[in-house]
């Protein structure tokens, strides 16, 4: 079983991600931007930090917020709107760019 595991991560761990960045640079513009930012940090606390997360991890958060696997009204709607593409693409986008640590630190 572990090296069925291994194989997988080996096999599907190294394949490039399907998305176009710039495409879902234009489409975050459009949907995402207003709770999660266009740097993917979140506008604030209450919305999840996108920047540098998994884009494979995000696509599948969208999807089952689509398909309502996932529970949130909110992103339920926004998720509804977008195409599988469209997904990959703005999944692609913030997975592109870098978490900004700095912005959680508290400076008095």
């Amino acid at each position: 079983m572990k090296n069925i595991f291994l194989l997988s991560l080996l096999v599907f761990g190294s394949t490039a991600f399907a998305g176009d960045a710039e495409l879902g640079k234009a489409k975050a513009e459009q949907v995402c931007k207003t709770c999660h930012g266009m740097d993917g940090a979140g506008i604030d606390n209450t919305y999840p930090k996108l920047a540098g997360q998994h884009a494979d991890y995000m696509a599948q958060a969208l999807t089952d917020y689509r398909s309502g696997a996932r529970k949130n009204p909110i992103m339920a709607g926004f998720a509804a709107t977008l195409t599988d593409e469209d997904i990959q693409n703005v999944a692609k986008y913030y997975s592109s760019l870098k978490e900004n640590r700095l912005a959680d630190l508290k400076l008095n």
